[in-house]
């Protein structure tokens, strides 16, 4: 066990071992620190953030913006590493879906459900509710490295009721899997707001160009099944979701499937950044996220896209 390993298996171990205002108050003041010393991911969050907000945004509020940014991405990590202590009363209270009664049509009807992600508030307290919930839920997950920490971010996803899929070396191709388990029925949940890889569809977004996953777009063509797009942020008391949608989905009639699948695309884009704008302290991008954006000086981060259900 290297000591990236070691870091995650006493975060789950001694986090959810203490008293919550005491993790709380630790992991904030972390945060602070990492504001105050800036660094590559810090300053990636200012440059994605002013993107969101504008250049009228005044400097010393976007200070105080990445600061709260940086705030919501600890309180992230401290709630992820006690989920697994918390019992199902607990998980159902501690998260809030402004939209539920559509997913439990869909799930009651046997046709599941496609929903968008951004990376903001706490995505795996929704994949958790969704679970306590009693709903079929079934995702991927980037391969990390070591092999130990993904094997143990496996396991705790599972642990949580979730059906984690990798995105490549599994037994079969993970879009054949979740196009199985949409039509069988389960809320298939993906991470869409970024995917700079060969891959991406080219979108629009913010007034710059990026590139986020085809899956989402795909599924919905292939199945049929409901297309919702999650905003989501952080209430003192709960991590909150609301659902835009669903989406109409274009037929055979506009046009060969990866036109489809671009304008399908671009229309999670343009939901995912009405919801990023309403609450960008609760978008934890701390990754190059934009086209025009330059490699150096990233920085290493916490894998916030690589260990969330993408």
């Amino acid at each position: 066990m290297n000591l990236t390993e070691l870091g995650y298996v006493a975060g789950w171990r001694v986090v959810r071992a203490l008293p919550r205002p005491l993790v709380a108050a630790v992991f904030q003041a972390g945060a602070d620190r990492a504001h105050r010393r800036g660094g590559g991911g810090t300053d990636r969050l200012r440059a994605n953030l002013r993107r969101v907000v504008g250049p009228e945004l005044p400097d010393a509020e976007l200070d105080d913006l990445v600061k709260r940014g940086l705030r919501s991405y600890a309180r992230y990590w401290m709630e992820a590493f006690r989920l697994p202590s918390l019992s199902r009363t607990q998980i159902l209270s501690g998260f809030r879906l402004d939209g539920a009664e559509l997913l439990a049509a869909d799930v009651a009807a046997g046709r599941g459900a496609v929903v968008a992600l951004p990376h903001a508030g706490n995505w795996d307290a929704a994949g958790a509710w969704v679970a306590a919930t009693g709903w079929p839920i079934t995702t991927v997950m980037e391969r990390l490295k070591p092999e130990g920490v993904y094997e143990r971010f496996i396991a705790f996803r599972e642990s949580l009721g979730m059906e984690i899929l990798p995105t490549h070396g599994g037994p079969r191709p993970a879009f054949e899997v979740l196009l199985d388990r949409v039509r069988a029925g389960a809320v298939v949940p993906l991470l869409a707001d970024r995917d700079l890889s060969a891959r991406g569809v080219e979108v629009d977004f913010f007034d710059g160009k990026t590139r986020m996953p085809a899956g989402p777009a795909l599924l919905a063509l292939h199945t049929g099944a409901p297309l919702y797009v999650a905003s989501m942020w952080y209430e003192t008391d709960a991590a909150c979701a609301s659902l835009a949608g669903p989406l109409p989905v274009p037929g055979p009639e506009a046009g060969p499937l990866d036109q489809r699948v671009r304008s399908l695309t671009q229309l999670i884009a343009d939901r995912l950044a009405a919801g990023i704008a309403r609450h960008p302290e609760d978008w934890h991008m701390l990754q190059r996220m934009w086209l025009d954006q330059r490699r150096a000086g990233d920085g290493t981060v916490l894998p916030s896209s690589a260990s969330g259900p993408a």
